[in-house]
């Protein structure tokens, strides 16, 4: 509780100002624009969907029963006829209001995780400089910790995991920044 309350005013004011720059890089700048393409025939793939009622959620096609299912001949052939994707269902329109208001929770996560490592590297006797260096990479790991698995491990672009570190090490700048500004 002690963190909370002795570093309330940055780690609200580091959620709010990653909150704003994070929706001009995605709202304003053309910088995110080609992370998602457009799937040819686009009409008639939803076509085709539509009937099926695919139930929201994270889907891979094909998508082996077991271990041993892979190894089979018949699960080999479906790899190399295709095709191969992971995809996300949504249904109907997307709560823009609600992910905001979730983005923001996170932020004020990270936010508190980030002094929280910093208040403990300070209580064990490390000058404020190293303390902020604490704060700025635990930021990171929190905005962009995870987003090299998706390039591994499913093939999302590089390109797209790429610009979203570079937003990470912009947001970790900023949570960094805000509480050398407010940290007294």
């Amino acid at each position: 509780m002690s963190v909370l309350h002795s570093f309330w005013l940055p780690i609200l004011a580091s959620a709010v100002l990653v909150f704003i720059v994070s929706s001009i890089i995605h709202m304003a700048l053309p910088w995110h624009k080609g992370d998602y393409r457009k799937i040819p025939k686009e009409d008639q793939v939803m076509n085709a969907l539509r009937p099926l009622n695919i139930p929201r959620g994270d889907y891979m096609v094909p998508r082996p029963d077991s271990m041993d299912e892979m190894r089979t001949p018949e699960f080999k052939a479906k790899m190399q006829r295709g095709p191969v994707f992971v995809a996300t269902f949504m249904s109907g329109e997307t709560a823009v209001g609600k992910n905001m208001v979730l983005w923001f929770v996170y932020l004020l996560v990270i936010s508190y995780f980030a002094a929280y490592v910093g208040a403990q590297a300070s209580a064990f006797g490390a000058v404020a400089i190293h303390s902020r260096r604490i704060i700025g990479i635990t930021a990171f790991l929190g905005y962009g910790g995870a987003l090299c698995q998706a390039s591994i491990w499913y093939q999302r672009s590089w390109g797209t995991t790429v610009r979203s570190l570079i937003d990470s090490v912009i947001y970790a700048a900023i949570t960094v920044g805000t509480f050398a500004w407010l940290w007294h």
